[in-house]
């Protein structure tokens, strides 16, 4: 199509387009760790045909840990979800594995690649007492998030997930960004592109503002109290 410039979200679709060319410029949204998975060279310069705006540096699933373990205390294993292909999976769990030892948790990798291995492998996640779910910004997940909330609530198990949409839908706690936000900044970045910059120029741009939303309606399905005190930070609180 010979395009003058393409948007683009999500790690599975801007590695298609950084194999497909290396010359139309490419604008992404809503992809984490791009240095680490080789798209661009660096933030503040990535040079090539590539820029955007990230979606988390690994270093959040250190938090997202925090959180899960400040609302459901008596967790002591945590299972962390995401399709290798289309996340930063190891990466992730790194960073989770960093705190988990001060916080007494047992983190467990359990990549999926399919529909078909979501509700097993979270069934398989409720086997040990004391179970819990990091749900990892994933482009597969995503798309099936209905079934992952479903089976996190039929077995029983805290999960915190990293968009909003995902605690509106039923999900216990979700801590993430603004994602229309990052579409906006793309916008203009698109446009500044078709007026003559390069995106090589164009420095990727991390998230600045995170958001903590809790389903009330789920922790007390789940037998869960709230503190006070994550109650009084919540950005918003579904009832």
């Amino acid at each position: 199509m010979s395009p003058d410039v393409i948007l683009t979200t999500g790690t599975a679709s801007i590695a298609a387009l950084r194999a497909e060319t290396q010359t139309v410029p490419v604008v992404f949204t809503r992809v984490s760790d791009p240095v680490g998975q080789g798209f661009v060279d660096n933030l503040a310069k990535p040079g090539g045909n590539v820029t955007g705006f990230s979606n988390f540096e690994p270093a959040i699933a250190g938090k997202w840990l925090q959180t899960l373990k400040e609302i459901a205390g008596d967790i002591v294993r945590v299972v962390v979800i995401a399709n290798p292909e289309t996340s930063a999976l190891d990466n992730y769990f790194r960073a989770v594995v960093a705190v988990s030892g001060t916080l007494g948790v047992e983190p467990v990798r359990a990549p999926i690649h399919n529909f078909d291995d979501i509700e097993s492998t979270i069934a398989a996640a409720a086997d040990a007492k004391g179970g819990g779910l990091i749900i990892l910004p994933d482009a597969l997940i995503l798309n099936n998030r209905a079934p992952v909330i479903a089976a996190a609530r039929k077995y029983r198990l805290p999960a915190i997930y990293p968009f909003r949409l995902f605690a509106k839908e039923g999900g216990l706690v979700s801590y993430g960004i603004d994602t229309t936000e990052q579409f906006r900044g793309a916008a203009s970045y698109v446009h500044r592109i078709l007026r003559g910059e390069k995106p090589g120029d164009l420095p990727v741009q991390a998230p600045v503002k995170f958001e903590l939303v809790i389903n009330l309606t789920t922790a007390k399905a789940l037998g869960l109290t709230i503190s006070p005190a994550l109650l009084s930070i919540a950005d918003d609180l579904i009832e």
